[in-house]
């Protein structure tokens, strides 16, 4: 994979500079002879996403230019739409580089549009009750939004992670466009899923097992991967995304073909190559953000290779120590979060790197994951082996503002995500269970306090380590699995099988691995699906 992406390097700025971070252009830009591991359906899989692409490329269109395709394929031009919606973020809108770029193009036509997810009458008017948000596309998303009920599982993938042992999965991400899913999984493979059609139809009796697309292997094991912000799959040039893995580079992958189309190469200070513990692109895609240990790495998406600005983050022994484990953009102002297993969260400037507040320690493990609230006056923070969700007042740095109680008895990173109007938060844990909170349920100027679940629902027997929403649809994906030791009793050879106790162990292992993609529909249910709402609930619950 590493020669691959030696040999991109040259061809990775041409789809840089397009917007486009989430997945790579449908054009075949610079392919890289031996793009290790991509797919071995990859002439179909390609082909497959060439042809939806290019029809939720008319429904971008449509958003961008309202109306036409939009009818023509429901599923796809929702998508584009989608997409927009999730871009065209008010709050986003407002901030210069910070907005997320292409979102404003959206709003014109989304809340219409996007009607198709759920419900078309009561999208719009839920929007301006619930988003606060001035744009359409979060609102149309929220909207569409229901947990007054346990979401209805939809499909999902297992078998393509039961080839091997232990295969489970590391979270999952959807395009910013909401045209495919992005997973991570232990046997080192990214993996691209695109929508099935038949859920923009209802038709979900028909729904086959998902196969992924596109496979791209990664030489050791993955420690982050991000889409390029500004994906669009109208144009190709933007769709790639970029990985981090042990012992290599950052590949940027081409999200057509799953070639590696260039690489960005971190040293440190004896010259050697250093693999980047977390991965983010900037909001306007310019510039893909690297965190080391105790440094953060600044490089240019149109210019791959290992030039790059360093961003200590401990300056006279005073600063954010550990190694720089996830990032955050504030979508409002020039400002990006970090968090370090050192346990806390650091506030930067986006000009120069400098360290503009320090919050306290309060996690009782390293940070995973943060994330920005759209208004940009949160910031959510949640760590590895921390039973809580840290809500932070970035008004007031140091304040919480509430926490949310969540299982993790786990070093494994456990995402959580934000609906696009901030209202709701998901996450799973270690036991399964997928915990949704609405946040405006919060006192607005009460004391630091536990917020309790407006939702929870046994997604799967292990554990739920992944959890996106979908950028205008009603959809969540979620993903699940974690290393299992084995048992005493295990590695005694056949002749324990025949004891009772071992036989119990293997027909465990044999039977409980939880190793799954699922998708789950959160919004309104049609007229014709909602005689089998009742039975899709109670085996969501099973």
């Amino acid at each position: 994979m590493s020669d691959s992406a030696g040999g991109g390097e040259s061809g990775g700025g041409a789809g840089q500079d397009s917007e486009a971070d989430n997945e790579p252009p449908q054009q075949p830009p610079p392919l890289l002879p031996g793009g290790a591991g991509e797919i071995s359906e990859e002439g179909a899989s390609p082909s497959a996403k060439r042809l939806r692409m290019s029809e939720e490329d008319v429904g971008q269109d449509q958003v961008v230019e309202p109306v036409q395709m939009h009818e023509d394929t429901p599923t796809q031009p929702s998508s584009l739409q989608g997409r927009p919606a999730q871009t065209g973020e008010g709050d986003l809108l407002q901030c210069e580089e910070g907005g997320h770029s292409g979102k404003d193009v959206v709003v014109v036509g989304e809340e219409e549009e996007y009607h198709q997810n759920g419900e078309e009458g009561p999208k719009p008017e839920e929007e301006h009750n619930g988003d606060g948000s001035a744009e359409s596309p979060g609102d149309g998303q929220q909207l569409s939004l229901d947990f007054t009920q346990n979401p209805q599982m939809l499909t999902g993938s297992w078998t393509e992670y039961s080839n091997l042992p232990e295969n489970y999965l590391k979270g999952c991400k959807w395009a910013p466009d909401g045209s495919c899913i992005l997973t991570n999984s232990a046997d080192n493979v990214l993996r691209v899923y695109n929508i099935p059609p038949e859920i923009y139809s209802y038709n979900w009796d028909l729904l086959p097992e998902m196969s992924p697309v596109l496979r791209m292997a990664e030489g050791d094991t993955i420690y982050d991967y991000c889409w390029y912000p500004k994906m669009n799959s109208l144009e190709p040039d933007t769709c790639f995304l970029a990985s981090s893995s042990r012992d290599n580079p950052v590949h940027v992958w081409d999200a057509f073909y799953g070639e590696v189309r260039a690489s960005f190469r971190p040293y440190n200070h004896l010259d050697e190559l250093t693999a980047a513990h977390s991965l983010c692109f900037s909001p306007d895609g310019a510039q893909l953000y690297c965190g080391f240990d105790k440094m953060v790495r600044v490089f240019h998406t149109e210019r791959p290779g290992r030039d790059c600005e360093e961003r200590p983050t401990i300056v006279k022994k005073q600063g954010q120590s550990g190694i720089i484990s996830c990032f955050g953009f504030s979508p409002c102002q020039s400002v990006y979060a970090c968090g370090s297993y050192s346990r806390c969260a650091g506030l930067y400037s986006c000009q120069d790197g400098t360290l503009l507040a320090l919050l306290p320690t309060r996690h009782h493990g390293g940070l995973t994951h943060l994330l920005f609230s759209p208004d940009g006056n949160y910031l959510y923070t949640g760590g590895r082996k921390d039973p809580e969700i840290l809500c932070w007042d970035l008004r007031e740095p140091g304040r919480v503002v509430f926490s949310l109680k969540r299982n993790v008895a786990t070093n494994q990173r456990i995402y959580f995500d934000l609906d696009q109007s901030g209202r709701y938060l998901l996450s799973g844990d270690t036991e399964g269970v997928v915990s949704v909170w609405d946040t405006h349920t919060a006192p607005p100027d009460g004391n630091e306090e536990l917020l309790q679940p407006q939702l929870r629902f046994q997604a799967y027997w292990d554990c739920t380590n992944g959890v996106s929403i979908h950028p205008f649809m009603p959809l969540l994906a979620t993903s699940s699995g974690q290393r299992q030791f084995p048992w005493p009793g295990d590695s005694e050879g056949d002749s324990a099988s025949d004891t009772e106790g071992s036989g119990a162990v293997m027909s465990q292992q044999d039977t409980r691995q939880d190793n799954v993609l699922t998708l789950w529909w959160a919004g309104p249910l049609s007229p014709a699906a909602e005689g089998s709402q009742d039975q899709s609930t109670t085996a969501a619950e099973a």
